[in-house]
């Protein structure tokens, strides 16, 4: 399966969803006036904004378009097995399709988005969308490309099969994924029945309501006012007055990767009191947070010292336009807090003068990302060979000396009097890499880094959301302490990673969590604390639960044509035991998405539950439909048919999630290892039973099976090896302890069987009717001697 595809199904690439996309604005439509209100009293800031990049951000095709930016007409390109060609006539562009000599298609092109390295362009499609074409310009190279191709990831350590998404899927369509950061004042107006889109909006580009809100009031007082009269009041957001945090937030929604928890977001508001990031636990970042595909700033921004240490933001360096303040002097902004090393460049860069490097070309090299598009390194870091070494990520010194090696520029860099700068980045990388590898080794580092306070907030949530893949009770203290940290972000993450964990320290964190003062961390501890049966809380305490569970509602239902958010929805209504909605919200989300495995697999194990068996084999054979090694289906595909009896179909799904995660896939393993006995083949069974086993050596039920397998298949010494290390590490699993003394009894060691009883009456913890049985057994056993 592609990796575009996998990013899109589980989420890991969020949907944009701008802050021009609420409800309260649609409401108050009427109060947004225009950008070309603005002309009589700001023209020199219209003059400023028109040809900029987020003016343009979005353009309908007509004369003034082809005049202006002088696009070409494509050559023929070759896309899924067909040819496509764009045209452009008068004032029309027209994509056609062909296959061999034969045309299946023409589409009307009718907006064209970006320019600024790349164009991409729209074109109608059913029930009111918007489709990217699958043909777009590069400005740079002055070529057209297949656009869905240069898409694809090209790691092929990691996703060696990668594949093109088709040009038609959802991830193209302009109004679910790319629509509210090119126009303004959006409403998309879907209906969740039929599917279909009437999305309208201001106008096209990012305008001056954008950033400072509806200028109807603003227009009114100040036409209204008498010469030499000055207002009371502005009528609209002055960003003037913003903080730090501010700038940066009312930035964000359209330079970050994310997901929308309300549909109200304006500038001024917190960043996270609207929106989830995506963090490092996302591959398309490299280990050392580089960006490996398009991540929009957001994230490596974070991750930029300069902001600590500093009142650095967005605006600083960039107009609320998008220009560059600095274009003319790139070492301006850096002047204030780094004087020294800008006079003193040669020493500071080991490279003479002449070179002509600035502070950019190292800390912000611009590079290409998947879709040609170009962005800056906004995280400043210097850089970093070593981690190109060790993770593959790109540097500064290897972009410019494309003929060095990597290994080069490493010797340079450690030759430098702090040439050891690299070693702190390179510890908490290889964690994230080894996190995501399931490679749980070092785990006990991890919960070094997550909890000093003094460490990177984006380093430490990914890590946080990495281990919600590491199945042990031990990470729960790491957790509840970092619900205390002082980024907002990293709590939610603890929170969220609290769910499913129930006991009396994380129920009273998770209570304190839903009354934090950010809507995200408290949404986080809602979903997460639902786990818990609801009559273990007080009245005082549902009603805490109740308010932020509302909350929790209200940012699923935010986006309704978001498959993943009524996925959710779906999860939300199982843990409380809500059936009949659980399967609506899951039936709801594959039918907004129909590849969207997550739902159909979920929906099959309710459907089982209420036994319609029939519907639940059909929802995982659809996922396989898609994804025919997809682990979790086939694992439930073969469970069910299991418990029909039928077998040979049960045992071909199994081994086929089995061989998809062998170190990890113990229940597969365990239930091949059954059907097989039942075949009589019990070499078959052992192997099974011995990959369960490896994969859990701490479940008990596992390691008694394997003993009773290899005792059927005649291996007696493997079996009493496995029966005593079970003894030894999880003594009160008394099944174990009673074929092991069964064995020995039968082997002529009488006195081992007597004492593995003797010391199983002294476990603390096992029931008093288990007591009896031991004492009783016991008897028996003394009085045979």
């Amino acid at each position: 399966m592609s990796f575009q595809k996998l990013q899109f199904l589980y989420g890991l690439i969020l949907l944009l969803s701008g802050m021009s996309c609420t409800q309260a604005q649609k409401e108050q439509s009427n109060e947004f006036s225009g950008s070309e209100s603005c002309i009589e009293c700001h023209e020199n800031f219209y003059k400023l904004w028109q040809p900029s990049y987020h003016a343009q951000a979005m353009m309908p095709i007509n004369a003034e378009f082809m005049a202006k930016h002088g696009v070409p007409n494509s050559e023929s390109i070759d896309v899924e097995g067909h040819q496509f060609h764009v045209e452009f006539k008068d004032s029309t562009m027209m994509m056609y399709e062909h296959d061999g000599e034969k045309l299946v298609a023409t589409y009307d092109v009718i907006y064209a988005m970006g320019g600024h390295n790349v164009y991409t362009f729209l074109t109608p499609f059913e029930k009111g969308k918007l489709q990217n074409i699958p043909l777009a310009y590069d400005a740079n190279r002055e070529e057209w490309f297949n656009y869905p191709m240069a898409g694809m990831r090209h790691f092929s350590d990691e996703y060696p099969e990668d594949e093109a998404l088709p040009w038609k899927d959802d991830l193209f369509a302009f109004n679910t994924g790319c629509y509210s950061c090119h126009i303004s004042q959006l409403s998309t107006n879907f209906d969740l029945e039929t599917d279909t889109y009437h999305t309208t909006w201001k106008e096209p580009g990012i305008n001056c309501e954008t950033c400072h809100g509806p200028a109807g009031e603003h227009v009114r007082i100040f036409k209204a006012l008498k010469e030499g009269e000055e207002a009371d009041k502005l009528g609209l957001i002055s960003t003037k007055v913003f903080t730090q945090e501010q700038n940066n937030a009312a930035c964000a929604p359209c330079h970050a990767k994310m997901n929308p928890i309300t549909p109200s977001f304006m500038p001024g508001d917190k960043f996270f009191d609207n929106y989830n990031l995506t963090t490092l636990e996302d591959r398309d970042f490299y280990p050392d947070g580089r960006s490996l595909g398009e991540n929009y700033t957001m994230t490596e921004w974070m991750m930029n010292p300069c902001i600590e240490m500093s009142d650095l933001h967005c605006v600083t360096c960039h107009t609320s336009s998008g220009r560059d303040r600095n274009r003319d002097n790139p070492n301006q902004a850096c002047l204030n807090c780094h004087t020294n090393r800008i006079k003193d460049m040669e020493t500071h860069t080991g490279h003479p003068e002449e070179v002509g490097l600035t502070c950019l070309s190292c800390h912000m090299p611009k590079r290409e990302f998947v879709g040609r598009f170009l962005r800056s390194d906004h995280s400043f870091r210097p850089p970093m060979p070593e981690a190109t070494i060790k993770f593959g990520s790109p540097n500064a010194c290897n972009q410019c000396h494309k003929d060095k090696s990597p290994e080069w520029a490493n010797q340079i860099v450690k030759a430098r009097p702090n040439g050891d700068y690299q070693e702190e980045t390179l510890q908490w990388a290889q964690m994230i890499k080894e996190a995501r590898d399931m490679n749980w080794e070092n785990v006990e580092k991890m919960y070094e880094y997550i909890r000093n306070p003094e460490t990177d907030e984006v380093v430490a949530n990914s890590l946080i959301r990495l281990l919600g893949n590491f199945p042990s009770a031990s990470k729960t203290e790491v957790l509840i302490d970092a619900l205390n940290n002082k980024s907002e972000l990293v709590r939610s993450s603890a929170a969220y990673g609290l769910g499913g964990i129930i006991t009396e320290e994380v129920k009273y964190a998770l209570l304190k969590a839903c009354q934090d003062n950010i809507r995200l961390v408290r949404v986080q501890a809602a979903n997460a604390i639902l786990s818990f049966p609801q009559d273990q809380f007080t009245s005082e305490q549902r009603t805490i639960i109740a308010d932020a569970e509302k909350e929790y509602v209200a940012s699923m239902t935010s986006r309704l044509d978001s498959w993943s958010n009524h996925y959710n929805l779906g999860l939300y209504y199982q843990n409380k035991g809500e059936v009949s909605q659980s399967l609506s919200s899951y039936e709801t989300a594959a039918r907004l998405y129909p590849e969207s495995v997550l739902p159909l697999i979920n929906s099959s194990v309710l459907y089982s539950y209420v036994g319609n068996n029939e519907k639940a084999e059909q929802n995982l054979k659809k996922v396989l439909e898609f994804d025919p090694k997809n682990e979790a289906a086939n694992l439930n595909l073969g469970l069910l048919l299991a418990e029909q009896g039928r077998m040979d179909e049960a045992e071909k799904a199994l081994v086929t999630a089995f061989e998809a995660n062998p170190e990890q896939q113990g229940v597969a393993a365990k239930n091949l290892c059954v059907i097989l006995a039942n075949k009589g083949d019990l070499s078959g069974a052992v192997k099974y039973a011995e990959a369960a086993y490896k994969a859990s050596p701490e479940n008990p039920n596992y390691g008694y099976t394997l003993a009773y397998y290899q005792m059927q298949n005649g291996q007696k010494s493997e079996a009493i090896i496995i029966l005593e290390k079970m003894v030894k590490g999880t003594p009160e699993f008394l099944t174990a302890m009673n074929f092991l003394a069964d064995i020995y009894w039968r082997d002529g060691k009488k006195e081992l069987a007597i004492k593995l009883y003797q010391d199983a009456l002294k476990i603390n913890g096992i029931s008093d009717q288990d007591k009896a049985a031991l004492q009783q057994a016991l008897n028996t056993l003394k009085s045979s001697l």
